[in-house]
């Protein structure tokens, strides 16, 4: 498939999606966003496919949204012009659960990620910064507020204070300083940015894929759960499903008879 502002390569099994705005430091739009969503679902679909990384052309990763194709648009009236919302064909959609549900999502932040550029980062499963890259909640300094359920996922990467200065100043902070709070995983160089991204992924995708979308689904709905006897409840129901999946089945069998697994046979037989 093809798009206009997004480009995609499978690398052995991990599927690198390149926003790509490079004039615009990949500046977000509804077009960019559906095709963000079209090309994620689209790996989700192909077995050939393992895990993802989101990365950006040229010097930024995602500036923002587009002044003009989003902030000026919803003040001339274009309800669907905005992040949060659907944007017909071509907006995000509910991104949050296409995130959680996808296979393995890692992101390659290897310039600017702001606003939005942070904001749809920060439910994916890693993430992986370049040095010298920036990072902004800097919602407020437009005068609006934080959108997909960043006031949740920020606060689940890092402190409550942090969080709170975060989005109450609209500060910028170097991927470091990123790393010092938690709200990246690693900073490389950026020269190793993408092998180092697409080898966490690869190493996450490997695994069945049945059981990496149970254990996304367990850490989605538990790690803000009080309620422990929920959570373990959840926890067995998963484990369950896990016991009848064929690749649980090939684990099995590759340790009995001393071979590495073949989860994509055992996949595509059952």
């Amino acid at each position: 498939m093809s798009y206009e502002n997004v480009l995609t390569e499978n690398r052995d099994g991990v599927l690198i999606i390149t926003m790509h705005r490079p004039e615009r430091l990949n500046a977000w739009t509804p077009q960019m966003g559906g095709e963000l969503r079209a090309a994620i679902e689209n790996a989700n679909d192909d077995d050939d496919i393992n895990a993802i990384v989101m990365t950006g052309a040229g010097r930024g990763f995602c500036a923002g949204a587009d002044i003009e194709a989003v902030f000026k648009a919803q003040a001339d009236g274009d309800a669907d012009s905005g992040v949060g919302g659907d944007g017909g064909n071509q907006g995000p959609g509910d991104w949050i659960t296409l995130v959680r549900q996808a296979k393995p999502i890692v992101a390659a932040v290897n310039g600017p990620a702001i606003g939005v550029g942070l904001t749809q980062i920060l439910p994916m499963d890693y993430l992986v910064a370049a040095a010298g890259a920036k990072l902004s909640m800097r919602f407020v300094k437009m005068g609006i507020t934080p959108e997909l359920a960043s006031s949740h996922y920020l606060f689940a990467r890092v402190s409550f204070g942090q969080a709170s200065e975060l989005m109450l100043t609209g500060k910028t902070i170097s991927a470091d300083e990123a790393l010092d709070i938690g709200l990246v995983d690693k900073v490389v160089a950026p020269e190793a940015l993408l092998d180092s991204a697409c080898e966490v992924a690869r190493a996450m995708g490997e695994n069945p894929q049945s059981a990496l979308r149970h254990i996304k689904a367990l850490i989605s709905a538990n790690a803000a759960e009080t309620d422990m006897r929920a959570v373990q409840k959840r926890e067995l129901q998963a484990l369950h499903e896990a016991y009848k999946s064929p690749e649980h089945k090939e684990a099995i069998a590759a340790f009995l008879e001393k071979r590495e697994p073949d989860f994509k046979a055992a996949r595509q037989q059952a």
